[in-house]
């Protein structure tokens, strides 16, 4: 799979301009910098990523003015009753994004990866909650992330993680930044409310996914070392 394929689609289509279009494709080497920075502090494969030509915005409620912009998301697919992990980045993030930024939403996606394939290996996981308002889905959104101390061998890419989502992704400058160069542009718009940006996965599709075992091995590890962080913080 081409991860820039949908964004060529949208250039060819005429929903975006070969000025962004060309922009998008120059800076989707931050991303996959990114990518390769994560595998390596890791010692696991990054997920199949995609580049979505559109900005999420997700709102509480249908008709609501309060709204939260979603960079990437960590997507459940359903296919053949098997379940496939995609991560969706949206364009604005690769064109506007600074490296660090970048990085650090991938790197948060990537643990929101893990901690969906630890609960799907140990059956524990049909379905999500449901988040009513931004506030709370920002909070979930908090809980359900394996811990990145205990992924992640790079305090440079740890510390770029706890300074962008210290309790939910909030970068203004970026963020005043799509509004300017693609909301206002008219640039696609994919609008959301939280209470459709769940994960519903049927329990045959869990129970007929194979997790490669190196995986497993290495969420084992994890959970091991998130064992001896709670205890060190405790005592």
């Amino acid at each position: 799979m081409d991860p820039l394929l949908r964004v060529h689609e949208a250039k060819k289509n005429g929903l975006i301009s070969d000025k962004i279009h060309s922009l998008i494709v120059e800076r989707f080497e931050v991303a996959l910098s990114g990518i390769r920075r994560i595998e390596k502090a890791s010692g696991i494969n990054f997920p199949l990523a995609y580049v979505e030509p559109s900005i999420v915005v997700s709102h509480p409620h249908a008709g609501s003015f309060d709204y939260g912009i979603l960079f990437a998301r960590t997507i459940p697919v359903v296919s053949n009753d098997k379940l496939n992990i995609i991560i969706q980045i949206t364009a604005p993030l690769i064109a506007y994004g600074l490296k660090g930024t970048i990085h650090a939403i991938l790197a948060h996606e990537f643990l929101h990866y893990l901690d969906l394939i630890r609960k799907i290996s140990k059956m524990d996981i049909v379905s999500d909650e449901i988040s009513g308002n931004l506030f709370e889905s920002s909070y979930s959104d908090s809980t359900r992330l394996s811990e990145p101390r205990a992924v992640f061998d790079d305090k440079t890419l740890l510390l770029h993680i706890t300074k962008k989502f210290p309790e939910g992704f909030r970068d203004y400058k970026l963020e005043d930044k799509v509004m300017k160069l693609w909301i206002e542009k008219n640039l696609p718009v994919i609008n959301i409310t939280m209470d459709t940006n769940i994960a519903k996965i049927p329990a045959t599709a869990i129970a007929n996914t194979v997790i490669d075992p190196h995986l497993l091995q290495k969420l084992d590890q994890i959970e091991q070392k998130v064992s001896r962080l709670r205890k060190k913080k405790l005592y």
